[in-house]
């Protein structure tokens, strides 16, 4: 049997171990291995192409590449999705961007690290047999309206269409209806009486003939009219401590969305159509090409977030958001484009 080390061998041995500790975290971070392999991501209405780069970089195993064992929830809306951070239950959320804002005016700091998309891509139609005779959004006032979920970017957005025309959310009724084949049934059915939802839903109500279009913000050029300036959308964002104690995760992370997104940009349609599940082309797979023609460049091409859309985004929900009243937000605290960056050099092209 071995003598356990005394004397001045204990001392060797101790100080040896205390090296080797200290050597780990520098370790870690030469050999780019995260913190946290396993990353759980909530997400609002995944099939939406709002969420589309989140789906190409699991569908495409761009997560797995950079060592991570992602797993996404789906949920029916940004706000369940939101919830599910702030409960703990996800470590990140593919989600809108306001939500950062919304956040930090009620004391919690999360911040986006990722863009994917550069303009919202929601769409408000009215139901042309509800309301045959639609002039304007005050013709909304006491009617249902379909969002996917109570408090998620499609009800922000129907919140500040509102406020334009000098009317408060609670002067509609509003209705969680999903982002899928629910959604078109409700609408349909009449169950309600407009909605604001994004493509692949707001296509196929397009081609059912009784959706008229109100405001519509797939085009940059529609978004800055809405907006007044560019408006951030999907993007992938967490809690600011996630980010202090996990740098090279959340590097990860950025790494799959930003080859996600430089993919998208060279990919055509039919390559897209094989890459996504069949139920996310809702029974139509032409339908669904020809709704990703129409929202294609609302998608980021490198997942930077341009400096002015925070304020733009602030602007916004200053017009119906209470939360916001009196309270001094640090924009800078809501975004931060250095992990895109460093994607950017890693995957300047696919």
């Amino acid at each position: 049997m071995e003598k356990s080390p005394t004397g001045i061998g204990r001392r060797v041995v101790l100080k040896a171990g205390i090296a080797a500790a200290a050597l780990q975290p520098l370790a870690r971070v030469q050999a780019q291995v995260p913190e946290k392999k396993k990353v759980a991501i909530a997400v609002g209405g995944k099939s939406l192409f709002y969420y589309l780069p989140l789906t190409i970089a699991e569908q495409l195993g761009y997560f797995k590449a950079e060592g991570l064992e992602v797993e996404i929830s789906d949920f029916a809306g940004g706000s369940k999705a939101l919830q599910a951070l702030v409960g703990g239950s996800a470590d990140v959320v593919s989600g809108a961007y306001e939500h950062t804002i919304s956040l930090q005016a009620k004391g919690q700091y999360i911040r986006e690290f990722v863009l994917q998309g550069r303009a919202p891509q929601i769409v408000l139609v009215v139901n042309t047999k509800a309301l045959p005779n639609f002039k304007s959004i005050a013709d909304l006032k006491g009617r249902k309206v379909g969002v996917t979920a109570p408090g998620s970017s499609t009800n922000i957005m129907a919140n500040f269409v509102l406020a334009k025309a000098g009317l408060k959310p609670s002067d509609i009724t509003v209705v969680g209806v999903g982002a899928g084949a629910g959604a078109v049934a409700a609408f349909q059915s009449g169950q309600i009486d407009a909605m604001s939802n994004l493509d692949p839903v707001i296509s196929t109500l397009e081609r059912g003939g009784n959706a008229r279009i109100v405001i519509d913000t797939r085009k940059l050029k529609d978004t800055e009219a809405v907006y007044g300036g560019p408006m951030p959308a999907g993007c992938l964002y967490t809690r600011q401590e996630f980010i202090d104690q996990n740098p090279i995760t959340v590097q990860a992370l950025a790494n799959a969305m930003v080859r996600a997104l430089k993919w998208l940009q060279a990919a055509g349609p039919s390559d897209i159509v094989k890459v996504v599940p069949e139920s996310y082309l809702l029974g139509d797979r032409a339908l669904y090409l020809d709704a990703w023609s129409r929202v294609r460049e609302a998608i980021s091409p490198d997942g930077m977030l341009n400096d002015k859309g925070p304020a733009t985004a602030l602007s916004m929900l200053k017009q119906f958001e209470k939360d916001l009243e009196g309270k001094s937000i640090d924009l800078g605290r809501t975004y931060t484009n250095e992990f895109v960056k460093k994607a950017n050099q890693k995957y300047p092209k696919v």
